[in-house]
């Protein structure tokens, strides 16, 4: 019972172990097994047939073939074996020898310690020494000049100056200025003794270049001026003398090539023949003038062009001064030779006309010539010039105007009209002021030629009326003020001239207008009347003697006689008027008297005090009436 027990227990297990593998290998799928399908895909290769021989040989097929690929493995890694001996072997030695040379290094070590310490300060050593070279020679690069260049600053005088002597001269300016920086950082002493080196290259290439600036502007004849003679100049500025020194000789220079090409102007003209000499129109006063005058116009501003292109470097300090200076004196050659020659036109010309206009012409070209080269000798002896042609014209105009004033103004009796001297000095004021009535500054010119012609003429007018009698002399000077006027209006400025003209016209009118006046009261018998009328205070008036009815109707009388015949009672130089208008106010003006009278008088007769029978009978024209028929005449 218990052994059956037993057998239980024991099948039991491995059966459940065997149903267990059977499970698993039943539930195995063949197709996901890989290594299950590499076995069967490696079987295949031997297990041809499936028969029962083959199956029962099988296992031992398969150790057999397990056994065969163990040794095949086994002598393969054989041979690794004995490569892997022999690489043992070699790396044996090799430790062998590593020792044996870390042995000897170890010894030598040792032994050269000293030496390579020495080596290494030795190396340091050499570098530092290496960088102080280095150092040294940028100092020196920095702070001297080469051999080169120290003979480019210092060559002869002879040797021609090329811009790269102006390299190194700006190189040992910038030397000079960088002593400062080296200064400021404490080495006080070779700054020193490199700005006093520098300092003494500096001035023997400045003397240099001062002789060679000197020698090229003795020798510049058309005013070219090459990029380095301006860059001289601008080296120059620094030292005031030599640049003084320069600028006197290319002003010297350039003063008699001016005076030559002026000259050459003159007598020559130009290249070929054109344009033609000036002196070719020397009978020609204001040409001959005005083309001297606009060629020193058009050449003076080449010159000073010339001038701004020499110094155009100079920037350091203000030179304006010295460059009008530079200026005024290259044109100082010029003005001998024009100054002689405008002096000799002066002196032949006669014509105020011409004369104005060469006055004229001067002070034009003095304003202008004056902007370019102000407070100059040009612009003096143009001012000279000019002061003296004006001098000449008004001089000459003033003989001419006595000229035609020295014999009496002979005048007819008959018609009290202008003499005819009168009329040529207004025609000679008239081509004067035509002329000047185009220039400049006109307004001053024609206050001083009017002032030079009417102040004689009037004396001279004034001079020969005296001759006549007070109305004759009236008309005389009304006639000849009114032909100064009608001159003298077509002109400006002449404001103050013609009031005062219009002021004398108006007091001569005055004196008409009296005489004509008292010739009309006396003739109309109203003298009396007016007397009368002006002393009477009471009583009545119609008994006054003079004053009766009677009178009063004569006067009424010749008063229409009058009135229908104004002609018989006029003065016969009131005629005599040329201006119309000027008639006209002088009759009216005798006529306002009358027509004054005949208002007190009317007056007077309708008061009833003064006890008039039938006033409006006695006069019956009203003040009205009588004013505005005598308007009419």
């Amino acid at each position: 019972m218990s052994k059956s027990s037993n057998e239980t227990s024991d099948k039991s297990p491995t059966e459940a172990t065997i149903s267990r593998r059977l499970n698993k290998i039943l539930d195995t799928r063949i197709e996901n097994d890989k290594d299950t399908l590499d076995a069967l895909k490696q079987l295949s290769t031997f297990f041809k047939e499936n028969t029962l021989e083959n199956r029962r040989r099988l296992r031992s097929k398969i150790e057999k073939r397990s056994l065969a690929m163990n040794e095949d493995f086994l002598w393969s890694f054989r041979g690794v074996k004995m490569t892997l001996d022999s690489v043992y072997s070699d790396v044996m030695a090799m430790n062998e020898s590593v020792k044996e040379m870390t042995n000897r290094l170890h010894t030598t070590k040792t032994q050269t310690y000293q030496l390579i310490d020495q080596t290494t300060k030795l190396q340091a050593e050499s570098q530092k020494l290496c960088l102080q070279q280095d150092i040294v020679e940028a100092f020196l690069s920095s702070f001297q000049l080469s051999p080169a260049e120290q003979a480019i600053l210092r060559g002869s005088h002879e040797v021609p100056i090329t811009s790269e002597f102006f390299t190194v001269l700006e190189r040992v300016q910038n030397i000079h200025t960088n002593c400062h920086t080296l200064m400021q950082s404490g080495h006080q002493t070779a700054a020193l003794e490199i700005m006093e080196q520098m300092a003494l290259y500096e001035e023997a290439a400045l003397e240099k270049l001062y002789h060679w600036t000197l020698s090229h502007c003795r020798n510049i004849e058309f005013g070219e001026t090459s990029f380095l003679l301006t860059q001289a100049m601008a080296c120059l500025q620094d030292r005031a003398h030599l640049f003084k020194y320069v600028m006197d000789e290319y002003c010297t220079s350039r003063r008699s090539v001016l005076v030559r090409a002026f000259i050459c102007a003159l007598t020559q003209g130009g290249p070929g023949g054109t344009p033609k000499p000036i002196e070719m129109h020397a009978h020609d006063p204001k040409r001959y003038i005005g083309d001297m005058l606009a060629w020193l116009h058009q050449t003076i501003p080449t010159e000073k062009e010339n001038l701004l292109t020499l110094i155009k470097g100079c920037h350091k300090t203000d030179i304006s001064e010295q460059v009008q200076e530079a200026l005024s004196n290259i044109t100082e050659g010029v003005c001998h030779p024009l100054k002689v020659r405008v002096e000799q036109i002066l002196a032949s010309e006669t014509k105020p006309t011409v004369l104005y206009g060469v006055a004229s012409l001067i002070q034009f070209y003095e304003n202008i010539i004056g902007q370019v080269v102000p407070n100059s000798l040009l612009q003096s002896t143009l001012r000279e010039m000019s002061e003296l042609s004006r001098q000449t014209f008004l001089m000459t105009l003033e003989n001419q105007v006595k000229q035609h004033l020295r014999e009496p103004l002979e005048t007819s009796r008959a018609d009290l009209a202008p003499a005819a001297g009168i009329s040529r000095v207004l025609s000679l004021l008239k081509e004067v002021l035509a002329v000047a009535n185009i220039s400049e500054g006109r307004q001053e010119d024609l206050k001083k030629i009017v002032s030079c012609v009417m102040e004689p003429l009037q004396q001279a007018v004034m001079e020969s009326a005296a001759r006549f009698s007070a109305m004759d002399m009236a008309v005389y000077l009304l006639n000849c003020l009114h032909q100064m006027h009608d001159t003298l209006s077509l002109y400006e400025f002449m404001d103050d001239r013609l009031e005062r003209i219009q002021a004398q016209s108006d007091a001569q009118l005055d004196t008409l207008a009296s005489e004509q006046a008292s010739s009309l009261v006396a003739n109309l018998n109203l003298g009396a009347i007016y007397t009368i009328l002006q002393e009477h205070e009471r009583g009545s008036l119609s008994s006054v003697p003079g004053m009766e009815p009677e009178n009063v109707k004569k006067f009424v009388t010749k008063l229409d006689s009058f009135l229908l015949m104004p002609d018989v009672l006029l003065l016969p130089q009131i005629n005599l008027i040329t201006n119309g208008s000027q008639r006209s106010l002088a009759q009216r003006r005798a006529f306002e008297v009358i027509g004054a009278i005949y208002k007190q008088l009317y007056e007077a007769v309708h008061e009833p005090s003064n006890n008039y029978q039938n006033p409006g009978e006695l006069m019956k024209r009203t003040p009205d009436d009588i004013t505005q028929l005598l308007g009419g005449l």
